[in-house]
């Protein structure tokens, strides 16, 4: 860690204060996102599911070369993987592509094949949790695309927050956004977009845990689908 402004939840909470009266959501993005590049420098990273390029569109225009960590689980879908490659060619981002510990092979003859069915908790913290731990231990702060109206987990989520678990500053600049306004976003700067969504997937994680969702349901809603799970752990 290089940045000379030391993370901490005062900061943060500051900082969340001040943005949290901007009411354009753009300018409101912009301006976090702006903060966090000025305040940490190169120990500031955003994440990306791939769901599409709207968080590493505004990143890189306030940021231009952000790093936009990836977490190659190894269990993605073909769309998602190129949607990654498609977003890092056309945007002006540097891409952190970040693998497991093992293998899924290595894993499966360690766990037994399919833990994803078995332990869906075990698979996300081997697969994402652990990876993107020891990815941002080198950070001082990062950006998740996190939105408040996603889900009832997500419903306060903060613009600038303190992970304690990790020990740094935490972003979330289109935290207050709605799906329209992402919708308009995308459209008026043609940012790409995972083409899964237009076969009925709300949210896209990992093949054997995401499904499509009917009309009218939850967004999130075929995210680990009849078990009592909503999050990998990534945001929790």
């Amino acid at each position: 860690m290089t940045t000379a402004v030391r993370p901490t939840p005062e900061l943060a909470a500051e900082a969340d204060a001040r943005f949290g009266s901007i009411a354009d959501p753009v300018e409101q993005a912009l301006a976090v996102l702006t903060w966090a590049g000025e305040t940490f420098g190169e120990d500031f990273a955003i994440t990306s599911s791939m769901a599409d390029g709207l968080l590493a569109h505004l990143a890189g225009t306030a940021i231009p070369g952000v790093k936009v960590v990836f977490l190659d689980t190894g269990y993605h879908f073909a769309e998602t993987i190129g949607t990654r490659d498609w977003i890092t060619s056309a945007l002006p981002i540097t891409l952190v592509d970040v693998t497991p510990a093992q293998t899924v092979a290595e894993q499966d003859a360690e766990h037994g094949a399919k833990l994803h069915d078995r332990d869906p908790d075990l698979c996300c913290s081997l697969r994402k949790v652990q990876p993107l731990a020891r990815t941002l231990a080198g950070f001082a702060a990062w950006g998740s695309g996190v939105r408040r109206d996603e889900s009832a987990t997500r419903t306060n989520t903060r613009l600038v927050d303190w992970d304690a678990k990790r020990g740094m500053v935490k972003v979330n600049p289109i935290a207050a956004w709605t799906q329209d306004d992402v919708d308009a976003y995308l459209e008026r700067h043609q940012v790409p977009v995972n083409p899964l969504f237009e076969l009925g997937y709300g949210s896209i994680g990992c093949a054997p845990c995401t499904r499509p969702v009917a009309p009218g349901e939850d967004p999130r809603a075929g995210r680990w689908a009849g078990r009592n799970k909503t999050e990998c752990g990534l945001h929790t």
